[in-house]
């Protein structure tokens, strides 16, 4: 049995997902961005070989994708995020023809051709007031875990307008709500509103109106999830594993080339 790496280095974290030929998950790893890509990369790849215990000589072909995609040296492939996200959506979700990828560098808007292909697509790295870069910012200037915000936006009562499209402008409204006496609760809610509008506002740009699939490392956070699930009509699909859907996506279409440099290579004759 052959196995896949799929690696997804991003801005702000690396993941690693392992499929068998059989297009299914053996195993994940998940690790915050480092300076040096290959190496946590590699590291990555050793961390979900382990998840799925198998040896790291049994991995026959890496596909990566991501911000340092080619900066893994041992990759097979190097594969588009963009392509990677719209593969990995569509195997989990077939019947949905839009994807939400919300990152910590961008948020893009996909809308998929039959197959899972890009169609179209919009994107807003212009700045990081419409990305997951922002809400880290709003964690840091409330003194609070990156990991608790999701579940303390589930606690407003009183959501606060954040109405600026700058980072520095959102920071300095979020300042006001802060010395207005508002709670963390109700800023924090009003951080995940903001970045949902503006998604909604991108997938109407690629033609959205029907089922969208939530994916990248925002998507944790279920007052994101529950934001974008009041803002966007239609169905919200979220994986079990959003942040892992790009990687996926990398694995299942580097199992694509693998099988076809397997056909494309001639038998030895003894």
């Amino acid at each position: 049995m052959a196995y896949i790496a799929g690696v997804d280095l991003g801005a702000g974290a690396v993941k690693a997902v392992i499929i068998d030929e059989d297009r299914r998950v053996a195993g994940s790893s998940h690790f915050r961005t480092q300076a040096d890509f290959d190496a946590i990369g590699r590291r990555a790849i050793a961390a979900a070989c382990e998840s799925a215990g198998i040896g790291e000589d049994e991995i026959a072909y890496i596909a990566s994708t991501g911000l340092g995609r080619y900066s893994l040296v041992n990759r097979s492939i190097q594969i588009t995020d963009l392509t990677c996200g719209a593969s990995g959506a569509h195997a989990l979700y077939p019947d949905a023809r839009f994807v939400l990828d919300m990152g910590a560098q961008s948020t893009r808007a996909i809308a998929l051709r039959d197959g899972g292909k890009v169609k179209a697509f919009r994107t807003n790295e212009k700045c990081a007031a419409g990305s997951g870069g922002f809400l880290e910012r709003v964690a840091r200037y409330l003194e609070i875990p990156l990991g608790e915000l999701g579940n303390i936006s589930l606690e407003a009562t009183n959501p606060q307008p954040i109405s600026s499209v700058c980072a520095v402008l959102a920071e300095s409204e979020i300042i006001n709500h802060v010395s207005d006496g508002r709670s963390v609760a109700d800023i924090v809610r009003g951080a995940h509103d903001s970045l949902a509008a503006r998604a909604l506002s991108q997938l109407k740009l690629v033609g959205f109106d029907e089922r969208v699939v939530f994916i990248g490392g925002v998507a944790v956070q279920q007052g994101m999830v529950r934001a974008c699930r009041e803002k966007v009509t239609g169905v919200l699909y979220v994986p079990d594993m959003p942040a892992h859907t790009v990687a996926l996506g990398a694995a299942l279409l580097g199992l694509q080339r693998y099988h076809k440099r397997a056909v494309a290579e001639p038998v030895a004759v003894a």
